[in-house]
């Protein structure tokens, strides 16, 4: 427990030295290339395909998330938030990763049992994947690289991330792994 702490707080230290995490301002309905003109080879954490072009008319937050972490506890609130507009149209999509300090060493089995034992998660959950690095998923590199979205760079900056994407599949906001998913900004987005 006294490492993940340690791990976090370095982490933390790190963003706060590093490169500042702003949310990016509101983008215009239709600026950039929708994620459903994208075709990325997504499995769930059983293997199954997923299609992200299934999700077209709703709004779907896509979160990197770790077992191992001091953000971990937001799978409680991002839970909680699934449960409450899940029939309003919204989709929470958890892509575990392993790219900060080892915080998501388990395998797909493991981290499907934690999620679901300690959290009760039961928003859509993907295979473990890169969201950083040489190895970085293709999902990834369209939410990071203007070149591919069409709208902006951004850094996955630790675990827990957040990319807004709208109903017609176009990157939103970005919101740093700090912000909690109750937070106001995101209340207000889900609702407006």
């Amino acid at each position: 427990m006294k490492k993940i702490i340690i791990y976090t707080i370095l982490g933390l230290l790190a963003l706060a030295c590093g490169k500042k995490m702003n949310n990016t301002e509101a983008i215009k309905d239709g600026d950039g290339v929708s994620i459903y003109h994208t075709d990325f080879n997504i499995k769930t954490l059983s293997g199954e395909s997923f299609d992200l072009k299934s999700l077209k008319g709703k709004k779907v937050m896509i979160v990197n998330t770790a077992s191992k972490c001091g953000l971990t506890p937001q799978y409680e609130k991002l839970e909680a938030l699934y449960q409450k507009y899940n029939a309003k149209g919204l989709v929470i999509i958890g892509f575990p990763a392993n790219n900060f300090m080892s915080q998501e060493p388990g395998t797909n089995e493991e981290i499907a049992t934690f999620c679901k034992q300690n959290y009760g998660v039961t928003f859509p959950m993907m295979s473990k994947i890169s969201v950083k690095g040489d190895d970085m998923h293709p999902l990834y590199q369209f939410l990071t690289q203007k070149e591919k979205n069409g709208v902006s760079d951004s850094e996955v900056a630790w675990n827990f991330q957040k990319y807004l994407i709208d109903e017609n599949g176009f990157i939103q906001f970005v919101i740093p792994p700090t912000t909690e998913p109750d937070d106001e900004e995101i209340i207000n987005w889900i609702e407006g």
